[in-house]
């Protein structure tokens, strides 16, 4: 079982920037996704990294902007949020899976554990 806890969430302005983090005990074990849920919408996938972080991935809507790391001594997987607009209002969720599946990370059904979320809410 591995437990993984977001941080890192809260109140910005329109243009600025945030970096959550998820960390776990073992989570170098893991190839991590960072998906977002806005209200009335489905979850959305926005980057995996590898597991050792040669591998990464980003959606397109996010691609330039979020940068995803991880610092396995630190058992933390970052996801650095640049030029943040209203629309990226939602819950931010990390997700943990054995398998690096390419093109299938994007499927919310891949993933084996799940963490409980941070807020993150852009005005305008």
């Amino acid at each position: 079982q591995v437990q993984l806890v977001e941080s890192g969430g809260g109140l910005v302005q329109a243009g600025d920037s945030l970096r959550l983090s998820c960390a776990a005990s073992g989570i170098s074990t893991f190839n991590i996704g960072w998906f977002r849920q806005a209200p009335g919408k489905e979850r959305e996938f926005l980057a995996i990294i590898s597991r050792g972080g040669t591998m990464r991935d980003y959606a397109e809507s996010v691609k330039g902007r979020f940068t995803i790391s991880r610092d396995d001594a630190k058992s933390t997987v970052y996801l650095q949020m640049n030029s943040l607009q209203p629309d990226d209002t939602a819950v931010y969720y990390c997700a943990a899976d054995f398998a690096y599946r390419g093109s299938a990370s994007t499927n919310t059904r891949n993933y084996d554990y799940w963490g409980q979320g941070t807020q993150v809410t852009v005005s305008s």
